[in-house]
Protein backbone atom coordinates (compact mmCIF):
# COMPACT_ATOMS: atom_id res chain seq x y z
CA UNK A 1 0.00 0.00 0.00
CA UNK A 2 3.04 2.29 0.35
CA UNK A 3 4.04 1.88 -3.31
CA UNK A 4 2.79 3.94 -6.18
CA UNK A 5 0.33 2.13 -8.43
CA UNK A 6 2.66 2.00 -11.42
CA UNK A 7 5.54 0.69 -9.27
CA UNK A 8 3.67 -2.58 -8.98
CA UNK A 9 3.84 -5.38 -11.53
CA UNK A 10 1.08 -4.04 -13.78
CA UNK A 11 0.73 -3.74 -17.57
CA UNK A 12 2.39 -0.67 -19.03
CA UNK A 13 -0.14 -0.04 -21.82
CA UNK A 14 -2.96 2.40 -21.27
CA UNK A 15 -5.60 2.44 -20.08
CA UNK A 16 -4.80 0.22 -17.09
CA UNK A 17 -7.91 -1.52 -15.74
CA UNK A 18 -8.04 -2.46 -12.06
CA UNK A 19 -10.46 -4.79 -10.31
CA UNK A 20 -10.53 -4.26 -6.55
CA UNK A 21 -11.37 -7.68 -5.09
CA UNK A 22 -11.64 -9.30 -1.69
CA UNK A 23 -8.41 -11.20 -0.88
CA UNK A 24 -9.81 -13.36 1.92
CA UNK A 25 -13.18 -15.05 1.57
CA UNK A 26 -15.54 -15.46 4.55
CA UNK A 27 -16.54 -18.91 5.77
CA UNK A 28 -20.03 -17.73 6.64
CA UNK A 29 -21.01 -14.67 4.64
CA UNK A 30 -24.15 -14.04 6.69
CA UNK A 31 -22.17 -13.85 9.95
CA UNK A 32 -19.01 -12.11 8.74
CA UNK A 33 -20.17 -9.53 6.19
CA UNK A 34 -21.49 -6.88 8.53
CA UNK A 35 -22.01 -3.79 6.41
CA UNK A 36 -24.42 -3.83 3.49
CA UNK A 37 -21.98 -2.17 1.06
CA UNK A 38 -19.37 -4.86 1.83
CA UNK A 39 -21.94 -7.55 1.18
CA UNK A 40 -23.00 -5.93 -2.10
CA UNK A 41 -19.45 -5.57 -3.46
CA UNK A 42 -18.58 -9.14 -2.45
CA UNK A 43 -21.79 -10.37 -4.10
CA UNK A 44 -20.75 -8.68 -7.36
CA UNK A 45 -17.30 -10.31 -7.12
CA UNK A 46 -18.61 -13.83 -6.53
CA UNK A 47 -21.31 -13.44 -9.20
CA UNK A 48 -18.72 -12.40 -11.80
CA UNK A 49 -16.44 -15.32 -10.87
CA UNK A 50 -19.32 -17.77 -11.33
CA UNK A 51 -20.37 -16.26 -14.67
CA UNK A 52 -16.70 -16.23 -15.83
CA UNK A 53 -16.49 -19.90 -14.72
CA UNK A 54 -13.63 -19.23 -12.28
CA UNK A 55 -15.89 -20.88 -9.71
CA UNK A 56 -17.56 -24.06 -10.96
CA UNK A 57 -21.31 -24.04 -10.43
CA UNK A 58 -23.62 -26.96 -11.41
CA UNK A 59 -26.48 -26.07 -13.80
CA UNK A 60 -29.34 -26.43 -11.31
CA UNK A 61 -27.55 -24.20 -8.76
CA UNK A 62 -26.83 -21.67 -11.55
CA UNK A 63 -30.57 -21.26 -12.17
CA UNK A 64 -31.31 -20.76 -8.48
CA UNK A 65 -28.48 -18.23 -8.15
CA UNK A 66 -29.75 -16.40 -11.23
CA UNK A 67 -33.22 -16.10 -9.67
CA UNK A 68 -31.75 -14.44 -6.56
CA UNK A 69 -29.66 -12.10 -8.77
CA UNK A 70 -32.86 -11.07 -10.58
CA UNK A 71 -34.65 -10.50 -7.26
CA UNK A 72 -31.76 -8.30 -6.10
CA UNK A 73 -31.93 -6.21 -9.27
CA UNK A 74 -35.64 -6.00 -10.07
CA UNK A 75 -37.33 -6.43 -6.70
CA UNK A 76 -40.56 -8.41 -6.33
CA UNK A 77 -41.95 -10.20 -9.39
CA UNK A 78 -44.87 -8.44 -11.06
CA UNK A 79 -46.41 -10.26 -14.07
CA UNK A 80 -47.74 -6.95 -15.41
CA UNK A 81 -44.22 -5.44 -15.46
CA UNK A 82 -41.86 -8.41 -15.84
CA UNK A 83 -43.26 -9.81 -19.06
CA UNK A 84 -41.76 -12.45 -21.34
CA UNK A 85 -38.33 -11.36 -22.61
CA UNK A 86 -37.46 -8.96 -19.79
CA UNK A 87 -34.29 -11.01 -19.05
CA UNK A 88 -33.19 -11.22 -22.69
CA UNK A 89 -30.31 -8.76 -22.24
CA UNK A 90 -29.20 -10.05 -18.83
CA UNK A 91 -26.12 -12.28 -18.30
CA UNK A 92 -27.34 -14.68 -15.66
CA UNK A 93 -25.93 -18.13 -16.49
CA UNK A 94 -22.40 -19.35 -17.32
CA UNK A 95 -21.98 -20.06 -21.04
CA UNK A 96 -20.99 -23.64 -20.15
CA UNK A 97 -24.44 -24.23 -18.65
CA UNK A 98 -26.27 -22.70 -21.62
CA UNK A 99 -24.32 -24.85 -24.11
CA UNK A 100 -24.91 -28.02 -22.10
CA UNK A 101 -28.67 -28.18 -22.71
CA UNK A 102 -30.99 -28.06 -25.69
CA UNK A 103 -32.88 -25.13 -24.27
CA UNK A 104 -33.79 -21.79 -25.81
CA UNK A 105 -33.25 -18.47 -23.96
CA UNK A 106 -37.02 -18.37 -23.43
CA UNK A 107 -36.95 -21.76 -21.70
CA UNK A 108 -34.13 -20.65 -19.39
CA UNK A 109 -35.99 -17.44 -18.64
CA UNK A 110 -39.15 -19.39 -17.81
CA UNK A 111 -37.33 -21.54 -15.22
CA UNK A 112 -35.47 -18.58 -13.72
CA UNK A 113 -38.69 -16.58 -13.50
CA UNK A 114 -40.54 -19.48 -11.83
CA UNK A 115 -38.04 -19.39 -8.93
CA UNK A 116 -37.81 -15.60 -9.04
CA UNK A 117 -41.53 -15.37 -8.33
CA UNK A 118 -41.05 -17.41 -5.12
CA UNK A 119 -38.64 -14.80 -3.67
CA UNK A 120 -41.36 -12.18 -3.19
CA UNK A 121 -40.80 -9.97 -0.17
CA UNK A 122 -36.99 -10.22 -0.12
CA UNK A 123 -35.11 -6.93 -0.20
CA UNK A 124 -31.95 -6.51 -2.29
CA UNK A 125 -29.56 -7.22 0.60
CA UNK A 126 -31.56 -10.33 1.59
CA UNK A 127 -31.54 -11.70 -1.97
CA UNK A 128 -27.78 -11.04 -2.29
CA UNK A 129 -27.14 -12.83 1.01
CA UNK A 130 -29.15 -15.87 -0.12
CA UNK A 131 -27.00 -15.89 -3.28
CA UNK A 132 -23.79 -15.86 -1.20
CA UNK A 133 -25.05 -18.56 1.19
CA UNK A 134 -25.45 -20.90 -1.78
CA UNK A 135 -22.23 -19.83 -3.52
CA UNK A 136 -20.06 -20.33 -0.43
CA UNK A 137 -20.83 -24.06 -0.51
CA UNK A 138 -19.44 -24.48 -4.05
CA UNK A 139 -16.23 -26.53 -4.19
CA UNK A 140 -14.08 -23.80 -5.83
CA UNK A 141 -15.44 -20.90 -3.76
CA UNK A 142 -12.61 -18.86 -2.21
CA UNK A 143 -9.85 -21.25 -3.32
CA UNK A 144 -6.62 -19.72 -4.69
CA UNK A 145 -4.84 -22.25 -6.89
CA UNK A 146 -1.05 -22.41 -7.39
CA UNK A 147 0.95 -24.74 -9.65
CA UNK A 148 3.47 -26.73 -7.57
CA UNK A 149 5.70 -29.84 -7.79
CA UNK A 150 6.27 -32.41 -5.08
CA UNK A 151 9.65 -34.02 -4.24
CA UNK A 152 9.18 -36.52 -7.06
CA UNK A 153 8.58 -33.74 -9.57
CA UNK A 154 4.87 -34.52 -10.00
CA UNK A 155 2.83 -31.52 -11.07
CA UNK A 156 0.09 -30.67 -8.57
CA UNK A 157 -2.10 -27.77 -7.54
CA UNK A 158 -2.04 -26.13 -4.11
CA UNK A 159 -5.33 -24.64 -3.00
CA UNK A 160 -5.45 -22.06 -0.19
CA UNK A 161 -8.81 -21.08 1.28
CA UNK A 162 -10.53 -20.18 4.53
CA UNK A 163 -10.64 -23.80 5.74
CA UNK A 164 -7.02 -24.85 5.13
CA UNK A 165 -4.57 -26.08 2.50
CA UNK A 166 -5.57 -28.59 -0.18
CA UNK A 167 -3.56 -30.59 -2.71
CA UNK A 168 -5.28 -31.20 -6.07
CA UNK A 169 -4.63 -33.12 -9.22
CA UNK A 170 -4.18 -30.53 -12.06
CA UNK A 171 -7.14 -32.05 -13.87
CA UNK A 172 -9.46 -32.00 -10.85
CA UNK A 173 -9.93 -28.71 -9.05
CA UNK A 174 -13.08 -29.90 -7.30
CA UNK A 175 -11.92 -32.75 -5.07
CA UNK A 176 -8.60 -32.43 -3.20
CA UNK A 177 -6.33 -35.48 -3.00
CA UNK A 178 -5.48 -34.45 0.56
CA UNK A 179 -6.36 -31.53 2.83
CA UNK A 180 -4.71 -29.86 5.82
CA UNK A 181 -7.26 -27.97 7.94
CA UNK A 182 -5.82 -24.93 9.71
CA UNK A 183 -6.44 -26.42 13.14
CA UNK A 184 -4.21 -29.42 12.26
CA UNK A 185 -1.21 -27.46 10.89
CA UNK A 186 1.66 -26.62 13.29
CA UNK A 187 4.04 -24.73 10.99
CA UNK A 188 4.26 -23.44 7.43
CA UNK A 189 7.62 -22.18 6.06
CA UNK A 190 9.53 -21.71 2.85
CA UNK A 191 13.19 -21.38 1.93
CA UNK A 192 13.97 -20.16 -1.55
CA UNK A 193 11.41 -22.06 -3.66
CA UNK A 194 10.81 -24.97 -1.27
CA UNK A 195 7.67 -24.82 0.83
CA UNK A 196 7.12 -27.00 3.95
CA UNK A 197 3.85 -27.88 5.75
CA UNK A 198 4.27 -29.45 9.21
CA UNK A 199 1.14 -31.12 10.63
CA UNK A 200 0.23 -30.72 14.28
CA UNK A 201 0.44 -34.50 14.72
CA UNK A 202 4.17 -35.17 14.74
CA UNK A 203 3.58 -38.78 13.70
CA UNK A 204 2.58 -37.53 10.24
CA UNK A 205 5.45 -36.66 7.89
CA UNK A 206 5.87 -33.11 6.69
CA UNK A 207 4.73 -32.26 3.18
CA UNK A 208 7.19 -30.37 0.98
CA UNK A 209 6.71 -28.92 -2.47
CA UNK A 210 8.34 -26.42 -4.84
CA UNK A 211 6.76 -23.52 -6.66
CA UNK A 212 7.98 -21.84 -9.80
CA UNK A 213 8.85 -18.43 -8.39
CA UNK A 214 9.95 -16.90 -5.09
CA UNK A 215 7.20 -14.30 -5.45
CA UNK A 216 4.61 -17.08 -5.58
CA UNK A 217 5.94 -18.49 -2.27
CA UNK A 218 5.60 -15.06 -0.68
CA UNK A 219 2.03 -14.81 -1.87
CA UNK A 220 1.21 -18.33 -0.63
CA UNK A 221 2.61 -17.48 2.82
CA UNK A 222 0.64 -14.24 2.90
CA UNK A 223 -2.56 -16.12 2.12
CA UNK A 224 -1.77 -18.79 4.71
CA UNK A 225 -1.11 -16.25 7.47
CA UNK A 226 -4.19 -14.18 6.63
CA UNK A 227 -6.58 -17.13 6.30
CA UNK A 228 -5.25 -18.80 9.46
CA UNK A 229 -5.58 -15.58 11.42
CA UNK A 230 -9.19 -15.19 10.25
CA UNK A 231 -9.87 -18.89 10.94
CA UNK A 232 -8.80 -18.41 14.57
CA UNK A 233 -10.53 -15.06 14.95
CA UNK A 234 -13.87 -16.49 13.80
CA UNK A 235 -13.76 -19.01 16.62
CA UNK A 236 -13.20 -16.44 19.34
CA UNK A 237 -15.42 -13.78 20.80
CA UNK A 238 -15.81 -10.70 18.61
CA UNK A 239 -13.73 -7.65 19.47
CA UNK A 240 -15.45 -4.57 20.86
CA UNK A 241 -15.13 -2.82 17.51
CA UNK A 242 -16.73 -5.73 15.65
CA UNK A 243 -19.47 -5.97 18.27
CA UNK A 244 -20.23 -2.29 17.77
CA UNK A 245 -20.28 -2.71 14.00
CA UNK A 246 -22.63 -5.67 14.27
CA UNK A 247 -24.88 -3.78 16.68
CA UNK A 248 -25.04 -0.85 14.28
CA UNK A 249 -25.72 -3.23 11.40
CA UNK A 250 -28.53 -4.89 13.37
CA UNK A 251 -30.04 -1.51 14.19
CA UNK A 252 -29.81 -0.43 10.56
CA UNK A 253 -31.33 -3.72 9.43
CA UNK A 254 -34.14 -3.37 11.96
CA UNK A 255 -34.75 0.21 10.81
CA UNK A 256 -34.90 -0.87 7.17
CA UNK A 257 -37.17 -3.76 8.09
CA UNK A 258 -39.54 -1.37 9.85
CA UNK A 259 -39.40 0.97 6.86
CA UNK A 260 -40.21 -1.91 4.50
CA UNK A 261 -43.08 -2.96 6.75
CA UNK A 262 -44.38 0.62 6.82
CA UNK A 263 -44.21 0.85 3.04
CA UNK A 264 -45.91 -2.53 2.76
CA UNK A 265 -48.69 -1.34 5.06
CA UNK A 266 -49.11 1.88 3.10
CA UNK A 267 -49.16 -0.07 -0.15
CA UNK A 268 -51.77 -2.42 1.29
CA UNK A 269 -53.86 0.51 2.54
CA UNK A 270 -53.58 2.18 -0.86
CA UNK A 271 -54.69 -1.00 -2.60
CA UNK A 272 -57.60 -1.41 -0.17
CA UNK A 273 -58.61 2.23 -0.68
CA UNK A 274 -58.49 1.76 -4.43
CA UNK A 275 -60.59 -1.39 -4.14
CA UNK A 276 -63.07 0.47 -1.91
CA UNK A 277 -63.22 3.33 -4.39
CA UNK A 278 -63.83 0.96 -7.28
CA UNK A 279 -66.54 -0.81 -5.28
CA UNK A 280 -68.22 2.50 -4.40
CA UNK A 281 -68.05 3.62 -8.02
CA UNK A 282 -69.59 0.33 -9.08
CA UNK A 283 -72.28 0.67 -6.43
CA UNK A 284 -72.96 4.27 -7.52
CA UNK A 285 -73.41 3.17 -11.12
CA UNK A 286 -75.76 0.42 -9.93
CA UNK A 287 -77.80 2.93 -7.91
CA UNK A 288 -77.96 5.27 -10.88
CA UNK A 289 -79.26 2.43 -13.03
CA UNK A 290 -81.84 1.56 -10.36
CA UNK A 291 -82.90 5.22 -10.16
CA UNK A 292 -83.33 5.38 -13.93
CA UNK A 293 -85.40 2.21 -13.90
CA UNK A 294 -87.53 3.55 -11.02
CA UNK A 295 -88.11 6.80 -12.93
CA UNK A 296 -89.21 4.89 -15.97
CA UNK A 297 -91.51 2.71 -13.84
CA UNK A 298 -93.00 5.85 -12.25
CA UNK A 299 -93.67 7.42 -15.62
CA UNK A 300 -95.32 4.20 -16.82
CA UNK A 301 -97.44 4.09 -13.63
CA UNK A 302 -98.56 7.69 -14.13
CA UNK A 303 -99.48 6.99 -17.75
CA UNK A 304 -101.40 3.87 -16.71
CA UNK A 305 -103.22 5.77 -13.96
CA UNK A 306 -104.25 8.54 -16.36
CA UNK A 307 -105.41 5.99 -18.91
CA UNK A 308 -107.45 4.08 -16.30
CA UNK A 309 -109.01 7.29 -15.01
CA UNK A 310 -110.04 8.29 -18.53
CA UNK A 311 -111.45 4.82 -19.22
CA UNK A 312 -113.38 4.83 -15.94
CA UNK A 313 -114.92 8.20 -16.80
CA UNK A 314 -116.01 6.97 -20.23
CA UNK A 315 -117.50 3.79 -18.73
CA UNK A 316 -119.38 5.83 -16.15
CA UNK A 317 -120.86 8.06 -18.86
CA UNK A 318 -121.87 5.00 -20.90
CA UNK A 319 -123.60 3.52 -17.82
CA UNK A 320 -125.53 6.77 -17.31
CA UNK A 321 -126.59 6.80 -20.95
CA UNK A 322 -127.78 3.19 -20.78
CA UNK A 323 -129.73 3.93 -17.62
CA UNK A 324 -131.35 6.85 -19.35
CA UNK A 325 -132.31 4.69 -22.31
CA UNK A 326 -133.72 2.03 -20.00
CA UNK A 327 -135.92 4.68 -18.34
CA UNK A 328 -137.12 5.90 -21.68
CA UNK A 329 -137.96 2.34 -22.70
CA UNK A 330 -139.92 1.89 -19.49
CA UNK A 331 -141.85 5.06 -20.16
CA UNK A 332 -142.54 3.93 -23.69
CA UNK A 333 -143.88 0.60 -22.38
CA UNK A 334 -146.19 2.33 -19.94
CA UNK A 335 -147.40 4.59 -22.67
CA UNK A 336 -148.13 1.69 -24.97
CA UNK A 337 -150.00 -0.16 -22.24
CA UNK A 338 -152.13 2.86 -21.61
CA UNK A 339 -153.11 3.20 -25.22
CA UNK A 340 -156.36 1.51 -26.07
CA UNK A 341 -156.29 -0.72 -29.07
CA UNK A 342 -159.61 -1.31 -30.51
CA UNK A 343 -159.03 -3.98 -33.00
CA UNK A 344 -157.72 -7.45 -32.37
CA UNK A 345 -154.91 -6.99 -34.85
CA UNK A 346 -153.77 -3.85 -33.18
CA UNK A 347 -154.02 -5.59 -29.84
CA UNK A 348 -151.90 -8.47 -31.09
CA UNK A 349 -149.40 -6.07 -32.59
CA UNK A 350 -149.44 -4.10 -29.41
CA UNK A 351 -148.83 -7.19 -27.31
CA UNK A 352 -145.92 -8.08 -29.56
CA UNK A 353 -144.48 -4.60 -29.23
CA UNK A 354 -144.97 -4.71 -25.46
CA UNK A 355 -143.13 -8.02 -25.34
CA UNK A 356 -140.30 -6.63 -27.43
CA UNK A 357 -140.21 -3.52 -25.27
CA UNK A 358 -140.02 -5.63 -22.12
CA UNK A 359 -137.19 -7.74 -23.54
CA UNK A 360 -135.36 -4.57 -24.63
CA UNK A 361 -135.87 -3.00 -21.20
CA UNK A 362 -134.56 -6.18 -19.51
CA UNK A 363 -131.55 -6.25 -21.80
CA UNK A 364 -130.90 -2.56 -21.17
CA UNK A 365 -131.05 -3.13 -17.40
CA UNK A 366 -128.54 -6.01 -17.57
CA UNK A 367 -126.17 -3.95 -19.72
CA UNK A 368 -126.50 -1.02 -17.30
CA UNK A 369 -125.67 -3.28 -14.35
CA UNK A 370 -122.65 -4.76 -16.18
CA UNK A 371 -121.31 -1.29 -17.07
CA UNK A 372 -121.78 -0.17 -13.45
CA UNK A 373 -119.68 -3.13 -12.20
CA UNK A 374 -117.02 -2.39 -14.82
CA UNK A 375 -116.92 1.24 -13.63
CA UNK A 376 -116.45 0.07 -10.04
CA UNK A 377 -113.58 -2.25 -11.13
CA UNK A 378 -111.90 0.59 -13.04
CA UNK A 379 -112.14 2.82 -9.96
CA UNK A 380 -110.41 0.07 -7.93
CA UNK A 381 -107.66 -0.30 -10.59
CA UNK A 382 -107.19 3.49 -10.51
CA UNK A 383 -106.71 3.41 -6.75
CA UNK A 384 -104.12 0.56 -7.10
CA UNK A 385 -102.27 2.48 -9.85
CA UNK A 386 -102.12 5.58 -7.65
CA UNK A 387 -100.82 3.43 -4.77
CA UNK A 388 -98.09 2.00 -7.11
CA UNK A 389 -97.24 5.55 -8.17
CA UNK A 390 -96.90 6.57 -4.51
CA UNK A 391 -94.57 3.58 -3.77
CA UNK A 392 -92.44 4.32 -6.88
CA UNK A 393 -92.02 7.94 -5.79
CA UNK A 394 -90.98 6.79 -2.29
CA UNK A 395 -88.35 4.30 -3.73
CA UNK A 396 -86.98 7.01 -6.03
CA UNK A 397 -86.61 9.30 -3.02
CA UNK A 398 -84.70 6.54 -1.12
CA UNK A 399 -82.37 5.84 -4.07
CA UNK A 400 -81.67 9.57 -4.46
CA UNK A 401 -80.71 9.86 -0.76
CA UNK A 402 -78.44 6.73 -1.02
CA UNK A 403 -76.66 8.16 -4.08
CA UNK A 404 -75.82 11.40 -2.28
CA UNK A 405 -74.49 9.39 0.71
CA UNK A 406 -72.38 7.16 -1.57
CA UNK A 407 -70.88 10.21 -3.28
CA UNK A 408 -69.89 11.71 0.07
CA UNK A 409 -68.33 8.39 1.16
CA UNK A 410 -66.48 8.12 -2.17
CA UNK A 411 -65.01 11.60 -1.81
CA UNK A 412 -63.80 10.79 1.70
CA UNK A 413 -62.35 7.34 1.05
CA UNK A 414 -60.65 7.88 -2.32
CA UNK A 415 -58.29 10.50 -0.94
CA UNK A 416 -55.07 8.44 -1.00
CA UNK A 417 -51.85 9.24 0.81
CA UNK A 418 -49.39 11.08 -1.43
CA UNK A 419 -46.26 11.00 0.71
CA UNK A 420 -45.50 7.24 0.29
CA UNK A 421 -41.55 6.94 1.26
CA UNK A 422 1.94 -8.03 4.73
CA UNK A 423 3.36 -8.40 6.42
CA UNK A 424 7.07 -7.76 5.82
CA UNK A 425 9.33 -10.38 4.19
CA UNK A 426 12.97 -10.68 5.35
CA UNK A 427 15.58 -12.20 2.99
CA UNK A 428 14.34 -15.30 1.21
CA UNK A 429 13.46 -17.60 4.09
CA UNK A 430 10.37 -17.21 6.22
CA UNK A 431 8.49 -19.37 8.67
CA UNK A 432 5.11 -19.07 10.37
CA UNK A 433 4.21 -21.11 13.46
CA UNK A 434 0.63 -21.76 14.46
CA UNK A 435 -0.14 -22.00 18.16
CA UNK A 436 -1.20 -25.52 18.98
CA UNK A 437 -2.87 -24.54 22.25
CA UNK A 438 -6.08 -23.65 20.49
CA UNK A 439 -5.90 -26.24 17.73
CA UNK A 440 -7.14 -29.28 19.65
CA UNK A 441 -9.96 -27.25 21.14
CA UNK A 442 -11.22 -26.42 17.67
CA UNK A 443 -11.71 -30.00 16.48
CA UNK A 444 -15.01 -30.64 18.30
CA UNK A 445 -16.31 -27.22 17.32
CA UNK A 446 -15.54 -27.79 13.64
CA UNK A 447 -17.26 -31.18 13.72
CA UNK A 448 -20.34 -29.47 15.15
CA UNK A 449 -20.24 -26.90 12.35
CA UNK A 450 -20.17 -29.66 9.75
CA UNK A 451 -23.33 -31.25 11.21
CA UNK A 452 -25.12 -27.89 11.23
CA UNK A 453 -24.08 -27.32 7.62
CA UNK A 454 -25.48 -30.68 6.52
CA UNK A 455 -28.84 -29.93 8.13
CA UNK A 456 -28.97 -26.46 6.62
CA UNK A 457 -28.26 -27.65 3.08
CA UNK A 458 -30.85 -30.48 3.09
CA UNK A 459 -33.76 -28.30 2.00
CA UNK A 460 -31.63 -26.53 -0.61
CA UNK A 461 -30.53 -29.86 -2.09
CA UNK A 462 -34.16 -30.91 -2.44
CA UNK A 463 -34.88 -27.77 -4.46
CA UNK A 464 -31.82 -28.26 -6.66
CA UNK A 465 -32.60 -31.93 -7.26
CA UNK A 466 -36.11 -31.00 -8.36
CA UNK A 467 -34.80 -28.59 -11.00
CA UNK A 468 -32.08 -31.04 -12.07
CA UNK A 469 -34.75 -33.65 -12.72
CA UNK A 470 -36.73 -31.21 -14.86
CA UNK A 471 -33.86 -30.31 -17.22
CA UNK A 472 -31.92 -33.62 -17.22
CA UNK A 473 -33.76 -34.88 -20.32
CA UNK A 474 -32.53 -31.87 -22.32
CA UNK A 475 -28.84 -32.32 -21.43
CA UNK A 476 -26.33 -32.93 -24.23
CA UNK A 477 -24.00 -35.52 -22.70
CA UNK A 478 -21.31 -34.99 -25.35
CA UNK A 479 -20.91 -31.34 -24.24
CA UNK A 480 -20.17 -32.14 -20.60
CA UNK A 481 -16.86 -30.67 -19.42
CA UNK A 482 -14.37 -32.48 -17.18
CA UNK A 483 -15.62 -30.45 -14.19
CA UNK A 484 -19.23 -31.45 -14.95
CA UNK A 485 -18.25 -35.12 -14.94
CA UNK A 486 -16.24 -34.74 -11.72
CA UNK A 487 -19.09 -32.89 -10.01
CA UNK A 488 -21.59 -35.62 -10.99
CA UNK A 489 -19.25 -38.31 -9.65
CA UNK A 490 -18.84 -36.44 -6.35
CA UNK A 491 -22.60 -35.98 -6.10
CA UNK A 492 -23.26 -39.68 -6.71
CA UNK A 493 -20.73 -40.58 -3.98
CA UNK A 494 -22.13 -38.02 -1.56
CA UNK A 495 -18.91 -36.00 -1.52
CA UNK A 496 -19.07 -32.29 -0.83
CA UNK A 497 -16.74 -29.44 -0.04
CA UNK A 498 -17.17 -29.87 3.69
CA UNK A 499 -16.95 -33.64 4.09
CA UNK A 500 -13.83 -34.18 1.92
CA UNK A 501 -11.65 -31.95 4.07
CA UNK A 502 -11.43 -34.67 6.74
CA UNK A 503 -10.01 -37.35 4.40
CA UNK A 504 -6.38 -37.25 5.65
CA UNK A 505 -7.53 -37.99 9.18
CA UNK A 506 -9.52 -41.00 7.96
CA UNK A 507 -6.37 -42.57 6.52
CA UNK A 508 -4.93 -43.81 9.81
CA UNK A 509 -2.22 -41.16 10.23
CA UNK A 510 -0.05 -42.75 7.50
CA UNK A 511 2.91 -40.83 6.06
CA UNK A 512 1.89 -38.54 3.25
CA UNK A 513 3.04 -39.66 -0.18
CA UNK A 514 1.73 -37.96 -3.29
Amino acid sequence: MDKKVLDHDVPTEEPVTFHFLAKFYPENAEEELVQEITQHLFFLQVKKQILDEKIYCPPEASVLLASYAVQAKYGDYDPNVHKRGFLAQEELLPKRVINLYQMTPEMWEERITAWYAEHRGRARDEAEMEYLKIAQDLEMYGVNYFAIRNKKGTELLLGVDALGLHIYDPDNRLTPKISFPWNEIRNISYSDKEFTIKPLDKKIDVFKFNSSKLRVNKLILQLCIGNHDLFMRRRKADSLEVQQMKAQAREEKARKQMERQRLAREKKMREEAERTRDELERRLMQLKEEATMANEALMRSEETADLLAEKAQITEEEAKLLAQKAAEAEQEMQRIKATAIRTEEEKRLMEQKVLEAEMLALKMAEESERRAKEADQLKQDLQEARESERRAKQKLLEITSKSSYTQSMNSSTTTLPTDLPSFNLINESLSFDFKDTDMKRLSMEIEKEKVEYMEKSKHLQEQLNELKTEIEALKLKERETALDILHNENASRGNSKHNTIKKPQAQGRRPICI
